[in-house]
C-alpha cells in the first residue's frame, strides 16, 4: 500500500472542487438540511472561490493518494488567510478530508504530519484547526495527536450557526 502527497496546482481546480464537495457531503450531509448544505457547498466550493484560494500565497492545498488513487486532501493557511486571527506564529489546518472508502488507512495522520512539516519549515510555533463540536471521531483523533481545545468559533452552514472547537498544538 503506497501513500503519497501532491501539491495542488491550477490544473487541479476541477478535481479539487469534485473531492471537496464529495468529502464534505460524506461527512456532513446526514447532519444538515439539504438547503443549508447546498448553500454552503455553492459558496465554499465554487470554482471562483477555490481558484482564489489556490492563487493565494497564504493557502496551500494537497491531494493525498492511496495506491495511486486520490483519497483526500488537505488545506493549510497562514497569515491573513487563517479563518481566525491567530497571528503570524500559527498555521491553520482548514481542511483534512478523506473519502469514506479510504478512511482507517492512516491517511488523516499522514496529512496531519504534512501540515506539521509545513508549519515547522515556516518556523510556526503553533498549529490549529476548527472542528465541529458534534464530530466526536475527529475530536478524539486530534486529542490523540496532542491537540487541546483552546476556544470556540462560529461556523455557518447556510443560515445555521454551528460551533467549532478551536484545537491547538504547540510545536516549539
Amino acid at each position: 500500500m503506497t501513500k503519497n502527497i501532491k501539491k495542488c496546482t491550477f490544473e487541479d481546480l476541477g478535481l479539487l472542487q469534485e473531492i471537496s464537495i464529495e468529502t464534505f457531503n460524506e461527512t456532513f450531509k446526514h447532519n444538515n438540511s439539504p438547503e443549508n448544505m447546498k448553500a454552503y457547498l455553492e459558496r465554499a466550493f465554487s470554482l471562483k472561490q477555490l481558484e482564489e484560494e489556490l492563487f493565494s500565497t497564504a493557502s496551500q492545498f494537497f491531494f493525498v493518494y492511496y495506491n495511486s488513487e486520490i483519497a483526500g486532501y488537505l488545506k493549510v493557511n497562514t497569515s491573513d488567510a487563517q479563518s481566525e486571527d491567530m497571528g503570524e506564529e500559527s498555521l491553520e489546518i482548514e481542511r483534512i478530508y478523506i473519502k469514506k472508502q479510504f478512511q482507517k488507512h492512516g491517511l488523516g495522520k499522514y496529512l496531519l504530519n504534512q501540515a506539521m512539516e509545513i508549519a515547522l519549515e515556516r518556523n510556526k510555533k503553533k498549529i490549529w484547526l476548527g472542528v465541529w463540536e458534534k464530530n466526536e471521531n475527529a475530536i478524539a483523533f486530534y486529542k490523540k495527536k496532542e491537540f487541546v481545545q483552546t476556544g470556540v468559533h462560529s461556523f455557518y452552514m447556510g443560515d445555521e450557526e454551528q460551533i467549532d472547537f478551536i484545537m491547538t498544538k504547540t510545536l516549539m
